[in-house]
């Protein structure tokens, strides 16, 4: 396997060495002197939760999808009591555009349009593919911080909802995107969330998942798609991870790539600010598959021998992103990671 794509096998003893400090740094900043946990500030704007007869506005911000493809989500928002709206980025299915739904202009203009009006809610992407990057500088985010909306979508918009929270402090919602199944658990997801009067500590557990470095931790939730995460590195819109609990999730991508994915954030000094990590339900991490001319390591084995050196609590296996059921991470909230009781618990409201 080519030597730059996975170096942490031959720096396993110097990373040790090295997180230790930062270990050391991460519990002061967490920790006070009975031993419990300082809840971490981090500016925020919380979106209005969302009045009944208001207005769900559907665009695709990215790739295309059709009326038909979003039909289910389209009936059950007007179940749950909401008006509709479907936008030209939609309906504008056609192949001169390719991956995109429309051109760079029209979709950051109709997230805009459905951002100013006053009886949108609620703004649920279409769908993921790629897109959402290219239009992160056509939007006006001062606008966006006045008019706060609940925005929501996954996979190619983590890089559309990261730019606005580090721009505006707006919290969004990594959550389905309006092509998703809307099957029962993610409507009851999204009721208990953001639609009635949600719970302050709502929490996500399961014996099930997997508990990579055990320890509790508090921060605030940050992450999204890992592609789309290390794509902005290097821009006005990248992460900041400083004293978050960073979540990642992942799809149809190779070991090697992941880790040279992992790696670049590494290297950017991003994941070692991180109080701790939570993984998705990455389908296929522990198969091998072929690399030329000496095999592969598993998806699994990349993130135990990048990641477990960090010595932060990290567990794997929640249900966020390409998963079926997804549930919904509110992206800048207070969040408590606990290994022991394999949950993650959101110690705020994300809606006012």
């Amino acid at each position: 396997m080519d030597r730059r794509g996975f170096l942490s096998l031959s720096l396993l003893p110097v990373l040790n060495e090295l997180t230790k400090s930062i270990d050391s740094v991460k519990i002061s900043k967490t920790i006070n002197s009975e031993d419990n946990f300082i809840k971490i500030i981090h500016e925020k704007i919380l979106p209005p939760r969302p009045e009944r007869n208001s207005t769900v506005a559907i665009t695709a911000p990215a790739s295309p999808t059709s009326e038909w493809e979003i039909r289910n989500t389209i009936k059950a928002m007007k179940k749950l009591g909401y008006n509709v709206e479907v936008g030209k980025t939609i309906n504008n299915k056609v192949s001169k555009y390719k991956y995109f739904s429309a051109p760079d202009e029209e979709r950051a203009n109709e997230f805009m349009e459905f951002i100013y009006r006053k009886d949108v809610s609620i703004i649920l992407c279409g769908r993921g593919g790629y897109g959402s990057m290219r239009i992160l500088n056509l939007i006006d985010y001062n606008a966006i911080k006045e008019n706060p909306k609940i925005i929501i979508g996954f996979s190619d918009i983590t890089a559309l909802l990261i730019a606005i929270y580090i721009k505006t402090g707006l919290v969004c919602f990594h959550g389905p995107v309006a092509i998703s199944s809307f099957e029962s658990t993610i409507i009851e997801n999204i009721t208990n969330l953001l639609v009635n009067n949600p719970p302050k500590n709502f929490r996500i557990s399961n014996p099930q998942f997997s508990v990579l470095v055990p320890g509790i931790t508090q921060g605030y939730l940050i992450g999204g798609n890992l592609t789309m995460m290390t794509s902005t590195l290097g821009t006005p819109y990248e992460i900041d991870t400083e004293n978050s609990i960073l979540f990642i999730e992942e799809i149809s991508e190779h070991p090697y790539r992941i880790d040279r994915m992992i790696t670049q954030l590494m290297l950017s000094e991003k994941l070692q600010k991180c109080n701790g990590i939570v993984i998705g339900d990455i389908k296929g991490a522990n198969t091998k598959r072929s690399f030329f001319p000496g095999g592969s390591y598993t998806i699994n084995e990349v993130l135990e021998a990048n990641l477990k050196p960090l010595g932060i609590p990290i567990m794997k296996g929640l249900p966020f992103g390409h998963t079926k059921g997804q549930v919904i991470m509110p992206i800048g909230i207070n969040a408590e990671l606990n290994t022991n009781k394999k949950s993650l618990t959101f110690l705020e409201v994300p809606v006012a």
